[in-house]
Protein backbone atom coordinates (compact mmCIF):
# COMPACT_ATOMS: atom_id res chain seq x y z
CA UNK A 1 0.00 0.00 0.00
CA UNK A 2 2.61 2.34 0.75
CA UNK A 3 5.15 1.65 -2.19
CA UNK A 4 2.40 2.60 -4.47
CA UNK A 5 1.65 5.47 -3.13
CA UNK A 6 5.86 6.61 -2.78
CA UNK A 7 5.56 5.43 -5.98
CA UNK A 8 2.77 7.51 -7.10
CA UNK A 9 4.40 10.70 -5.30
CA UNK A 10 7.13 9.93 -6.74
CA UNK A 11 5.82 10.16 -10.57
CA UNK A 12 4.35 13.45 -9.76
CA UNK A 13 7.25 15.14 -8.51
CA UNK A 14 9.00 13.69 -11.52
CA UNK A 15 6.18 15.32 -13.76
CA UNK A 16 6.19 19.13 -11.78
CA UNK A 17 9.72 19.04 -13.02
CA UNK A 18 9.79 18.05 -16.38
CA UNK A 19 7.27 20.84 -16.52
CA UNK A 20 9.02 23.71 -14.66
CA UNK A 21 12.30 22.73 -15.58
CA UNK A 22 12.58 24.09 -19.01
CA UNK A 23 10.53 27.38 -17.84
CA UNK A 24 13.38 27.86 -15.21
CA UNK A 25 16.42 27.26 -17.40
CA UNK A 26 14.97 29.37 -20.01
CA UNK A 27 14.88 32.56 -17.66
CA UNK A 28 18.20 32.22 -16.30
CA UNK A 29 19.51 31.80 -19.43
CA UNK A 30 22.27 34.42 -20.36
CA UNK A 31 21.21 36.53 -23.72
CA UNK A 32 22.49 39.34 -25.13
CA UNK A 33 20.44 42.77 -25.10
CA UNK A 34 20.30 44.39 -28.07
CA UNK A 35 20.67 48.20 -27.00
CA UNK A 36 22.61 48.58 -23.89
CA UNK A 37 22.71 52.32 -21.62
CA UNK A 38 25.79 53.16 -19.28
CA UNK A 39 26.66 55.56 -16.97
CA UNK A 40 29.99 54.89 -15.97
CA UNK A 41 33.51 54.60 -18.04
CA UNK A 42 33.33 51.04 -18.50
CA UNK A 43 30.54 48.61 -20.05
CA UNK A 44 30.26 46.01 -18.07
CA UNK A 45 29.20 41.94 -18.90
CA UNK A 46 26.15 42.38 -16.55
CA UNK A 47 25.29 45.52 -18.80
CA UNK A 48 26.17 43.43 -21.83
CA UNK A 49 23.87 40.27 -20.97
CA UNK A 50 21.07 39.28 -19.01
CA UNK A 51 21.53 37.01 -16.20
CA UNK A 52 25.34 37.11 -16.39
CA UNK A 53 25.56 36.14 -12.90
CA UNK A 54 29.02 35.97 -10.85
CA UNK A 55 30.49 37.68 -13.53
CA UNK A 56 28.32 40.61 -14.12
CA UNK A 57 30.33 43.22 -12.77
CA UNK A 58 33.82 42.41 -15.07
CA UNK A 59 34.57 45.18 -17.23
CA UNK A 60 35.52 44.13 -20.97
CA UNK A 61 35.16 47.29 -22.35
CA UNK A 62 35.59 51.00 -22.76
CA UNK A 63 32.12 53.17 -22.77
CA UNK A 64 31.72 55.64 -25.33
CA UNK A 65 32.52 59.36 -24.99
CA UNK A 66 29.09 61.44 -22.76
CA UNK A 67 26.38 62.02 -24.98
CA UNK A 68 27.59 59.57 -27.96
CA UNK A 69 26.57 56.05 -28.79
CA UNK A 70 28.84 53.13 -30.25
CA UNK A 71 27.74 49.49 -31.93
CA UNK A 72 30.10 46.18 -31.04
CA UNK A 73 30.03 43.41 -33.21
CA UNK A 74 28.18 40.17 -31.44
CA UNK A 75 31.21 38.45 -32.06
CA UNK A 76 33.46 41.25 -30.25
CA UNK A 77 31.52 40.44 -27.18
CA UNK A 78 30.94 36.89 -27.11
CA UNK A 79 35.00 37.02 -27.40
CA UNK A 80 35.61 39.21 -24.80
CA UNK A 81 33.06 37.49 -22.26
CA UNK A 82 34.75 33.62 -23.08
CA UNK A 83 37.55 33.89 -20.78
CA UNK A 84 35.62 35.05 -18.00
CA UNK A 85 33.76 31.45 -18.62
CA UNK A 86 29.96 32.81 -19.23
CA UNK A 87 28.93 30.01 -21.56
CA UNK A 88 25.72 29.49 -23.78
CA UNK A 89 24.88 32.97 -24.18
CA UNK A 90 21.94 33.22 -26.50
CA UNK A 91 22.84 35.75 -28.80
CA UNK A 92 19.17 36.37 -30.03
CA UNK A 93 20.42 36.74 -33.78
CA UNK A 94 22.18 39.48 -33.36
CA UNK A 95 24.27 41.11 -35.30
CA UNK A 96 25.58 44.26 -32.82
CA UNK A 97 25.02 45.54 -29.34
CA UNK A 98 24.27 49.09 -29.39
CA UNK A 99 25.85 51.02 -26.62
CA UNK A 100 24.96 54.60 -25.47
CA UNK A 101 26.28 57.05 -22.67
CA UNK A 102 23.84 59.30 -22.02
CA UNK A 103 24.96 63.03 -20.94
CA UNK A 104 24.35 66.43 -19.98
CA UNK A 105 24.90 68.95 -23.12
CA UNK A 106 26.85 72.43 -21.76
CA UNK A 107 25.66 74.30 -24.67
CA UNK A 108 28.20 77.18 -26.31
CA UNK A 109 24.92 79.70 -25.36
CA UNK A 110 25.41 78.41 -22.02
CA UNK A 111 28.88 78.88 -21.81
CA UNK A 112 28.54 82.39 -23.57
CA UNK A 113 25.61 83.44 -20.86
CA UNK A 114 27.46 82.23 -17.78
CA UNK A 115 30.82 84.28 -19.22
CA UNK A 116 28.80 87.73 -20.19
CA UNK A 117 26.85 87.70 -16.76
CA UNK A 118 30.05 87.20 -15.00
CA UNK A 119 31.63 90.05 -17.04
CA UNK A 120 28.55 92.13 -16.17
CA UNK A 121 29.01 91.52 -12.54
CA UNK A 122 32.34 92.18 -12.32
CA UNK A 123 33.35 94.57 -14.73
CA UNK A 124 30.18 97.27 -14.72
CA UNK A 125 28.74 96.15 -18.07
CA UNK A 126 24.54 97.68 -17.43
CA UNK A 127 23.81 94.04 -18.52
CA UNK A 128 25.02 90.74 -20.05
CA UNK A 129 22.62 91.20 -23.11
CA UNK A 130 24.69 94.13 -23.58
CA UNK A 131 27.66 91.94 -24.33
CA UNK A 132 28.53 90.07 -27.18
CA UNK A 133 31.48 87.41 -26.87
CA UNK A 134 33.87 86.55 -29.70
CA UNK A 135 35.82 83.35 -28.64
CA UNK A 136 39.45 83.31 -29.77
CA UNK A 137 38.85 79.44 -30.63
CA UNK A 138 35.87 77.82 -32.08
CA UNK A 139 33.92 77.20 -28.58
CA UNK A 140 31.85 73.67 -28.68
CA UNK A 141 29.66 72.13 -26.53
CA UNK A 142 30.76 70.44 -23.46
CA UNK A 143 28.74 67.28 -22.73
CA UNK A 144 29.16 66.25 -18.44
CA UNK A 145 27.44 63.04 -16.60
CA UNK A 146 23.72 63.18 -17.20
CA UNK A 147 23.18 63.12 -13.10
CA UNK A 148 25.65 66.18 -13.52
CA UNK A 149 23.22 68.91 -11.70
CA UNK A 150 23.44 72.54 -10.69
CA UNK A 151 24.43 75.88 -12.37
CA UNK A 152 27.65 76.65 -14.64
CA UNK A 153 30.40 78.52 -12.66
CA UNK A 154 32.95 81.24 -13.68
CA UNK A 155 35.54 80.32 -11.20
CA UNK A 156 38.27 82.69 -12.98
CA UNK A 157 37.90 85.59 -14.88
CA UNK A 158 40.07 88.62 -15.84
CA UNK A 159 39.17 91.43 -18.39
CA UNK A 160 41.02 94.23 -20.35
CA UNK A 161 39.02 96.95 -20.87
CA UNK A 162 41.65 98.35 -23.12
CA UNK A 163 41.43 96.01 -26.04
CA UNK A 164 38.05 93.85 -24.40
CA UNK A 165 40.81 90.55 -24.11
CA UNK A 166 39.12 88.05 -21.68
CA UNK A 167 39.93 85.07 -19.84
CA UNK A 168 37.80 82.78 -18.17
CA UNK A 169 37.74 79.15 -16.85
CA UNK A 170 34.10 77.34 -15.78
CA UNK A 171 33.44 74.89 -13.71
CA UNK A 172 30.29 72.80 -12.86
CA UNK A 173 30.78 71.44 -9.05
CA UNK A 174 28.57 68.38 -9.89
CA UNK A 175 30.94 66.55 -12.49
CA UNK A 176 33.78 65.02 -12.14
CA UNK A 177 34.31 65.32 -16.15
CA UNK A 178 34.42 69.14 -16.22
CA UNK A 179 37.06 68.98 -13.24
CA UNK A 180 38.94 66.35 -15.67
CA UNK A 181 38.66 69.06 -18.74
CA UNK A 182 39.77 72.36 -16.92
CA UNK A 183 38.06 74.35 -19.67
CA UNK A 184 39.27 77.60 -20.24
CA UNK A 185 37.66 80.14 -22.66
CA UNK A 186 39.46 83.29 -23.93
CA UNK A 187 38.55 86.15 -26.39
CA UNK A 188 37.31 89.73 -26.55
CA UNK A 189 33.76 90.99 -25.12
CA UNK A 190 32.44 94.73 -26.55
CA UNK A 191 29.49 96.28 -25.41
CA UNK A 192 26.61 96.34 -28.05
CA UNK A 193 23.46 98.27 -28.43
CA UNK A 194 20.43 97.71 -30.27
CA UNK A 195 20.79 98.77 -33.85
CA UNK A 196 17.74 99.46 -36.63
CA UNK A 197 19.29 97.44 -39.86
CA UNK A 198 17.99 97.01 -43.40
CA UNK A 199 17.24 94.03 -45.01
CA UNK A 200 17.81 94.40 -48.06
CA UNK A 201 19.01 96.93 -50.28
CA UNK A 202 17.38 100.85 -50.88
CA UNK A 203 17.36 103.22 -53.61
CA UNK A 204 17.50 106.90 -52.44
CA UNK A 205 14.17 108.91 -51.76
CA UNK A 206 13.12 105.03 -51.00
CA UNK A 207 10.29 105.18 -48.05
CA UNK A 208 10.75 102.52 -45.37
CA UNK A 209 8.75 100.12 -44.08
CA UNK A 210 8.42 98.08 -40.90
CA UNK A 211 9.18 94.96 -43.10
CA UNK A 212 12.52 96.32 -44.45
CA UNK A 213 14.21 96.86 -40.87
CA UNK A 214 15.34 94.26 -38.48
CA UNK A 215 16.84 94.93 -34.85
CA UNK A 216 20.65 93.77 -34.10
CA UNK A 217 22.56 93.99 -31.48
CA UNK A 218 26.33 96.20 -33.08
CA UNK A 219 29.18 97.09 -30.92
CA UNK A 220 28.34 100.61 -29.12
CA UNK A 221 31.43 101.96 -29.92
CA UNK A 222 30.18 102.02 -33.74
CA UNK A 223 26.85 104.11 -32.62
CA UNK A 224 24.74 105.65 -31.84
CA UNK A 225 22.23 104.39 -34.14
CA UNK A 226 18.51 104.16 -34.86
CA UNK A 227 17.38 101.56 -32.27
CA UNK A 228 14.06 101.18 -32.80
CA UNK A 229 11.87 99.84 -36.03
CA UNK A 230 9.27 102.83 -35.13
CA UNK A 231 11.70 105.51 -35.48
CA UNK A 232 12.78 104.82 -38.76
CA UNK A 233 9.73 103.10 -40.69
CA UNK A 234 8.17 106.15 -42.66
CA UNK A 235 11.12 107.57 -43.13
CA UNK A 236 12.85 108.28 -46.73
CA UNK A 237 16.69 107.13 -47.56
CA UNK A 238 19.22 110.47 -48.06
CA UNK A 239 21.33 108.62 -50.07
CA UNK A 240 21.60 104.74 -51.34
CA UNK A 241 21.38 102.38 -48.11
CA UNK A 242 23.33 98.66 -48.50
CA UNK A 243 21.39 95.60 -47.00
CA UNK A 244 22.36 95.11 -43.74
CA UNK A 245 23.48 98.72 -42.99
CA UNK A 246 22.64 100.11 -39.58
CA UNK A 247 21.04 103.22 -39.60
CA UNK A 248 21.25 106.56 -38.11
CA UNK A 249 19.43 110.03 -38.01
CA UNK A 250 21.71 111.26 -40.86
CA UNK A 251 20.87 108.53 -43.35
CA UNK A 252 16.97 108.63 -43.19
CA UNK A 253 14.82 112.25 -43.59
CA UNK A 254 11.33 113.12 -43.64
CA UNK A 255 9.87 111.53 -47.54
CA UNK A 256 9.02 114.86 -49.54
CA UNK A 257 5.48 115.45 -49.67
CA UNK A 258 6.46 118.43 -52.57
CA UNK A 259 9.43 117.38 -55.79
CA UNK A 260 10.89 120.51 -57.05
CA UNK A 261 9.38 121.23 -60.48
CA UNK A 262 5.93 119.63 -59.19
CA UNK A 263 2.82 122.24 -59.49
CA UNK A 264 1.58 123.13 -56.26
CA UNK A 265 -1.71 124.69 -54.59
CA UNK A 266 -0.50 127.98 -52.96
CA UNK A 267 -2.73 128.82 -49.97
CA UNK A 268 -2.41 132.01 -48.37
CA UNK A 269 -4.78 132.54 -44.99
CA UNK A 270 -5.25 135.86 -43.39
CA UNK A 271 -8.07 136.61 -41.09
CA UNK A 272 -11.37 136.01 -42.09
CA UNK A 273 -10.12 134.72 -45.71
CA UNK A 274 -8.17 131.98 -47.71
CA UNK A 275 -7.00 132.65 -50.86
CA UNK A 276 -5.55 129.57 -53.08
CA UNK A 277 -2.90 130.13 -56.14
CA UNK A 278 -1.47 127.85 -58.65
CA UNK A 279 1.91 127.50 -58.10
CA UNK A 280 5.36 125.83 -58.93
CA UNK A 281 8.04 124.12 -56.71
CA UNK A 282 11.04 125.43 -56.68
CA UNK A 283 12.69 122.75 -54.45
CA UNK A 284 11.26 119.91 -52.61
CA UNK A 285 10.02 119.71 -49.48
CA UNK A 286 8.86 117.27 -46.84
CA UNK A 287 6.18 117.84 -44.09
CA UNK A 288 6.70 121.26 -42.48
CA UNK A 289 10.20 122.26 -44.40
CA UNK A 290 9.82 126.12 -45.80
CA UNK A 291 10.57 126.05 -50.03
CA UNK A 292 10.27 128.73 -52.42
CA UNK A 293 7.26 128.68 -55.24
CA UNK A 294 6.20 130.55 -57.71
CA UNK A 295 3.22 131.85 -58.65
CA UNK A 296 2.53 130.24 -62.58
CA UNK A 297 0.78 134.08 -63.33
CA UNK A 298 2.44 136.70 -62.03
CA UNK A 299 6.15 134.85 -61.60
CA UNK A 300 6.66 135.94 -58.58
CA UNK A 301 8.59 133.61 -55.91
CA UNK A 302 7.28 133.59 -52.44
CA UNK A 303 8.26 131.47 -49.22
CA UNK A 304 6.20 129.00 -47.89
CA UNK A 305 5.77 126.26 -45.42
CA UNK A 306 4.70 122.57 -46.80
CA UNK A 307 1.54 121.37 -44.97
CA UNK A 308 0.61 118.41 -47.13
CA UNK A 309 1.25 116.92 -50.54
CA UNK A 310 1.10 119.38 -53.40
CA UNK A 311 0.05 121.90 -50.80
CA UNK A 312 2.27 124.79 -49.75
CA UNK A 313 0.58 127.64 -47.16
CA UNK A 314 2.56 131.38 -47.63
CA UNK A 315 0.40 132.82 -44.98
CA UNK A 316 2.01 135.53 -42.32
CA UNK A 317 3.10 133.35 -39.02
CA UNK A 318 0.36 133.88 -36.03
CA UNK A 319 1.01 136.02 -33.11
CA UNK A 320 1.54 135.46 -29.86
CA UNK A 321 -0.71 136.83 -27.68
CA UNK A 322 0.33 137.78 -24.33
CA UNK A 323 -1.25 139.81 -20.75
CA UNK A 324 -1.48 143.40 -21.01
CA UNK A 325 -0.53 143.41 -25.42
CA UNK A 326 -1.23 146.26 -27.20
CA UNK A 327 -4.59 145.90 -29.42
CA UNK A 328 -3.70 143.89 -32.67
CA UNK A 329 -3.40 145.52 -35.62
CA UNK A 330 -5.51 145.87 -38.63
CA UNK A 331 -4.86 142.30 -40.91
CA UNK A 332 -2.09 142.85 -43.41
CA UNK A 333 -3.75 142.88 -46.82
CA UNK A 334 -3.19 140.11 -49.39
CA UNK A 335 -0.21 139.76 -51.39
CA UNK A 336 -0.50 141.28 -54.48
CA UNK A 337 -0.32 137.59 -55.99
CA UNK A 338 -3.46 136.55 -54.11
CA UNK A 339 -5.28 139.49 -54.74
CA UNK A 340 -5.25 138.71 -58.36
CA UNK A 341 -6.23 135.54 -58.14
CA UNK A 342 -10.06 134.56 -58.35
CA UNK A 343 -10.85 131.34 -56.50
CA UNK A 344 -11.50 132.84 -53.64
CA UNK A 345 -12.87 130.87 -49.75
CA UNK A 346 -14.26 132.13 -46.47
CA UNK A 347 -11.75 130.97 -44.08
CA UNK A 348 -13.89 128.58 -41.39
Amino acid sequence: MIRPLIRSLAAALTLIGACAAPAGAEDAKPALRANVTVVADFVRIGDLVENAGAVADVAIFRSPDLGTRGAVATERVVDAIRPHHLIGIDTRGLAEVVVTRPSRAITVQEISARIAQALADQYGFAKSRDIALTFDHAARTLQVEADAAGELQVVELSYDARNGHFSAAIDLPSSAELHRLAPRFTGTALATIDAVVLAHALERGAVLKASDLTVERRPKAEGPFIADVSAAAGLAARHQLRAGQPLREADLAKPPLVQRNDFVTIVYEAPGMVLTLRGEAQQSGALGDQISVTNVESKRVMQGIVTAPGRVSVGAAPTRLVDDAPPAASPAPAPEDAQQEHRVSSAE
